[in-house]
């Protein structure tokens, strides 16, 4: 008894304090991954309404507060007004059209500022209480580093826009947005490995399988097109479906790979095709996951990328109305993370194998 006074580790809130919480652990994972949701969301906007480039300084303490004076917003103008993308495309632009731009700027790196903080402080506090299960801790660490390095690309893309070019990389904006969707598969599935655990202390973490990794390595071909298509206004190449311009197959002027990687038209071309091979792909993995008994996870992925159809045609034939664009990047994220849960349900039944 003596002994317990004098050692909190041996004291009933000691114990308390240092058991594993790996349901807590989940449902925090959950909530960052619905603000990273948020973050595609919003950076999507920021994309359709070309306010990317609005914000020409990085300034990852200061730049948390928006420009506070009328002296203020005029010198952030003025960094704008020396960008390609206004000599070339907004000269002229108001201070009125300018603030707007700035405001989706300032809202996506303020909120990625926010998610960083969602995700560290917790994870400092779960860690000062051992609170996190034993072999999570470096899982964990690499999310966090993967978001740190999300700022940094996020900055690398905006660079590219700065001095010569009227937009961002393409390539660089497909980096941006891939780590993006990483970052928030790994949510999922870590998420998806302390429930089991909170549910059976003996559980083991699922295991990426050759299969399901093929799987999602097609998707992610399709999300990289659709990043390269967003990048570059591929969308506005053609407005009608099945066909584009009237035609079945693209017009290729010269290296056929260097069309597919920067020729707008190819590109819009096969990201509408490639989508049937991820469509295929998905149903093979959600059939996987319902084999190994997670009928939910099936679902999920049926109807992520059943809308996700929709809405990549509704966009096309409206001339790429920005709600149903921003929508169809929203959905994109959906299904990314149906996909891992689903690959996650096949690879918790290799393990109970």
């Amino acid at each position: 008894m003596v002994a317990a006074s004098l050692d909190p580790s041996l004291s009933p809130a000691g114990r308390s304090a240092r058991q594993p919480r790996p349901a807590a652990l989940r449902l925090w994972l959950l909530s960052v991954a619905a603000l990273v949701f948020l973050m595609v969301v919003v950076g999507g906007i920021t994309r359709l309404t070309e306010s990317g480039l609005s914000i020409t300084e990085w300034k990852p303490v200061s730049g948390t507060l928006p420009p506070l004076s009328q002296a203020d917003w005029e010198q952030a103008f003025a960094l704008y007004k020396a960008t390609p993308e206004y000599q070339q495309i907004n000269q002229g632009m108001s201070l009125a059209a300018f603030k707007f731009i700035f405001f989706w700027e300032w809202v996506h790196r303020l909120l990625g500022r926010l998610i960083g903080l969602a995700f560290a402080l917790p994870f400092a506090w779960f860690a000062w209480r051992r609170a996190i299960p034993a072999g999570y801790g470096w899982r964990l660490t690499a999310l966090l580093l993967l978001g740190g390095l999300q700022g940094a690309i996020g900055w690398w893309m905006v660079v590219s826009g700065l001095t010569e070019r009227t937009d961002v990389s393409h390539f660089r904006l497909a980096v941006h947005l891939m780590n993006a969707l990483f970052i928030l598969g790994g949510l999922v599935w870590t998420a998806r490995d302390l429930g089991a655990l909170a549910r059976d202390p003996a559980a083991r973490p699922a295991r990426l399988g050759g299969v399901d990794a093929l799987l999602l390595l097609i998707l992610a071909v399709q999300i990289m097109f659709g990043a390269w298509t967003a990048g570059l206004n591929a969308g506005l190449a053609a407005s009608d479906w099945p066909l584009m311009n009237g035609r079945l197959l693209p017009e290729v002027q010269g290296s056929l790979w260097v069309a597919i990687a920067n020729d707008p038209f190819v590109i819009h071309w096969v990201h509408r095709w490639w989508a049937w091979v991820a469509v295929a792909a998905l149903v093979i993995l959600s059939r996987r996951a319902r084999r190994a008994g997670d009928r939910r996870a099936s679902i999920a992925i049926h109807s992520a990328f059943g809308l996700q159809i929709l809405l990549g045609i509704a966009t096309v034939e409206t001339g790429v109305n920005i709600v149903l664009a921003v929508l169809h990047q929203a959905v994109g994220a959906l299904v990314v993370a149906s996909a891992a849960w689903g690959a996650h349900a096949a690879g918790s039944a290799g393990r109970r194998a």
